[in-house]
């Protein structure tokens, strides 16, 4: 049976998307969009403000820093990693979510495998988030493209517990 090598995006650049995308981006070309052109720029310059890699994995993985949403496409793996924010009547604040997730299916083609890994509540994704893929793109959930959960497990600032040493679903799919 013939491996299917997949191209992969991490959407967010934040304490979570980029370490992901960093590890994926030792193994590979990676597209790491974020919608901060600021962000976007820093990463370029090979600074990270948030700490969580250094200049050196930086400049050594292989990522596409970019806040073009097109460049998407050239993925057919997507891995979501922005964050759900608390509201002050502590609800989680889905904004991000479905931004995310209008950017990202306006680009889904068929084939595709989007895989949300962030703090949300259960049936969140499939919810929330898949009815927005399926309406900005035109495809539907689990015929056309496919679809995922992982439980965002890094602690910011933790140097023992990183994403690379934490058992999760982006770890088989590195393999």
């Amino acid at each position: 049976m013939l491996k299917r090598q997949r191209k992969i995006s991490v959407i967010g650049m934040g304490y979570v998307g980029l370490p992901v995308a960093v590890a994926f981006g030792a193994k590979g070309r990676v597209v790491g969009f974020d919608i901060s052109g600021a962000r976007v720029a820093e990463l370029r310059e090979g600074r990270d403000r948030t700490g969580e890699v250094s200049g050196e994995e930086l400049r050594s993985a292989d990522i596409l820093f970019t806040s073009d949403p097109a460049d998407l496409g050239q993925a057919d793996f997507h891995i979501v990693t922005v964050p759900t924010p608390v509201t002050m009547a502590k609800h989680p604040n889905m904004e991000p979510l479905l931004s995310a997730s209008e950017i990202l299916g306006a680009q889904l083609k068929p084939g595709d495998v989007v895989v949300y890994e962030s703090t949300v509540y259960p049936g969140a994704t499939e919810e929330v988030c898949v009815p927005v893929l399926e309406r900005a793109s035109g495809l539907r959930a689990g015929t056309d493209f496919f679809y995922g959960y992982s439980p965002e497990r890094i602690n910011p600032g933790d140097r023992t517990h990183t994403f690379r040493t934490i058992r999760s679903i982006a770890e088989f799919i590195s393999r």
